[in-house]
């Protein structure tokens, strides 16, 4: 009777195990996903800046086209597009709302070339570099860009990031110290059988074995969970943002859910192994306290 209500003790802490470590993947899960979409939101604001290249008067069509290609072999330039004089007018046309071509009597506006940067070239620093590049070549006039957005930009990403490091270090040592804690209850209320597989001859890896085995088990488990809860929590925000903003991006989700049922994984083991040494050095006076 004894031994069935053991196994059964046994299994009611395993499972409370799984749920807790599930519990504390989730926010392991959030971090990374919160990550790697700052990430991609980050690089997608940075596509967006860019030069606007003014090409010199009378430029022809044989000479912007080849310094076009050049400019698209650039490793800076993620992408390009001619504005002729007729689209910059129409553009500033209907900006304006006037026709200023009826009063001036002519297009004063010049051909230009706008390039999207490669996100990795989006700082300062670069960008002097690429403006002094670009003003080298001789259908060039002027190149533009804002500066002092660019420095705002980075500025605030720097310090989003580091508030971002910082939030993302304190939660995940207070998820290391909850999983540690979770395994170190299951394994503390199975310590006499512990010390009795160890006063009986066992060998330190015999005993250790099944705890190994199932800490695998519940950490596995736990992972996929956590994964399972995490996407149905990300699905539900995206139904009601939809048209807004695009959570469902299927290879984060796929590192989300890689990295926290390997997280799962090894930390279960790490603490379980922990654990069960702890006890298996201990004297049998110390495992009543």
């Amino acid at each position: 009777m004894s031994y069935y209500r053991a196994k059964k003790t046994a299994g009611g802490s395993y499972i409370v195990a799984t749920m807790s470590i599930a519990l504390v993947l989730i926010i392991l899960g959030s971090l990374v996903y919160i990550g790697l979409n700052s990430m991609e939101i980050t690089n997608h604001v940075r596509k967006n800046i860019g030069f606007t290249i003014i090409l010199k008067e009378g430029s022809n069509n044989a000479e912007i086209k080849k310094f076009q290609n050049i400019l698209k072999k650039k490793n800076f330039v993620e992408e390009t597009y001619f504005i002729s004089k007729e689209e910059a007018a129409a553009a500033f046309k209907k900006a304006i709302g006037e026709d200023f071509e009826s009063v001036l009597g002519y297009n004063p506006l010049l051909p230009s070339i706008e390039i999207k940067l490669n996100p990795r070239y989006a700082n300062n620093d670069s960008l002097n570099v690429i403006e002094k590049q670009l003003t080298k070549y001789n259908v060039v006039k002027e190149v533009a860009y804002q500066k002092s957005f660019v420095e705002m930009l980075n500025r605030n990403m720097k310090r989003i990031g580091i508030l971002l490091s910082i939030a993302a270090i304190a939660l995940a040592l207070i998820s290391f110290t909850l999983i540690r804690n979770t395994i170190h209850l299951s394994v503390y209320s199975q310590r006499f059988l512990i010390k009795t597989m160890q006063l009986v001859g066992a060998k330190t890896s015999f005993i250790c074995k099944p705890f190994m085995r199932n800490s695998i088990y519940i950490g596995f488990l736990a992972g996929c969970i956590a994964t399972a809860l995490l996407i149905g929590i990300i699905y539900f925000i995206q139904k009601k943002a939809e048209g807004i903003i695009s959570l469902m991006r299927y290879d984060i989700l796929i590192i989300m859910g890689g990295t926290v049922i390997v997280s799962g994984i090894v930390l279960s083991f790490l603490f379980s192994w922990l654990s069960v040494m702890n006890y298996i050095n201990k004297d049998h006076d110390r495992l009543y306290k």
